[in-house]
């Protein structure tokens, strides 16, 4: 009886030193170890990809942001603020329908088949909304113009990024909505267009945060003049 009393005394305490040990080197040492390599290596992507402006942080790298003109009455969704570039479609993104206390951004693609009527009905109107945005007096928007990430969502729906050629297919529209030389808009396109990673991977892309924030930059210092 005391042999089972004992060894069982040993076998928790062994059991309790166990779990302060993994305790402390998995929640406590490692984390910190892991924390102070990123911050000191790479502490931009440690703190999430920031992007600040004006020495205010105003969204992330890696996350996409709407740019639409305030909810009217009667709306369901906002139409888009054509002053500024437009980011892909992100018709994955769902509702937050759990929590309601919290306003949470809920991702995900659609799922849909490249033959679904729903989809194929979304695209399609969603290039006659691009034909029409684009196109200017003496510039109009020829639905063959439209690239795919115009009129399609990303697997997430939060993609930060556009490509080029969307990007310079929104130049014109955005110069003429600010009152700006459209070869003005158009060098900053190229300016913030970013090449394939290690100049092979992936495709070359404009993220639409910082391609605005210059564009507001550009506006404000034309105002000042």
């Amino acid at each position: 009886m005391n042999n089972s009393v004992g060894n069982s005394t040993r076998l928790l305490w062994a059991s309790l030193r166990a779990l302060f040990v993994l305790t402390l080197v998995c929640g406590v040492v490692y984390p910190l170890a892991v924390t102070g390599v990123a911050q000191g290596l790479m502490p931009g992507r440690a703190n999430g990809s920031e992007i600040t402006a004006h020495g205010k942080v105003v969204g992330s790298a890696l996350i996409g942001q709407r740019y639409d003109l305030p909810l009217r009455k009667g709306q369901e969704t906002p139409a888009p603020d054509l002053r500024w570039f437009q980011p892909r479609p992100s018709n994955g993104l769902g509702v937050n329908s759990v929590n309601t206390q919290y306003a949470l951004i809920l991702s995900g693609a659609t799922n849909r088949s490249g033959d679904d009527r729903e989809l194929i009905e979304q695209v399609t109107a969603a290039k006659a909304a691009v034909v029409r945005d684009n196109s200017v007096p003496g510039r109009p928007v020829s639905p063959s113009e439209v690239p795919a990430d115009a009129v399609t969502s990303s697997g997430s729906g939060l993609d930060p990024d556009i490509s080029p050629a969307y990007a310079r297919l929104q130049a014109d529209r955005v110069a003429a909505r600010n009152h700006l030389d459209a070869a003005q808009v158009r060098d900053l396109v190229d300016r913030h267009t970013d090449g394939r990673v290690l100049g092979f991977a992936g495709e070359p892309r404009v993220n639409v945060l910082r391609l605005n924030i210059a564009l507001r930059d550009l506006v404000n210092d034309r105002g000042t003049r």
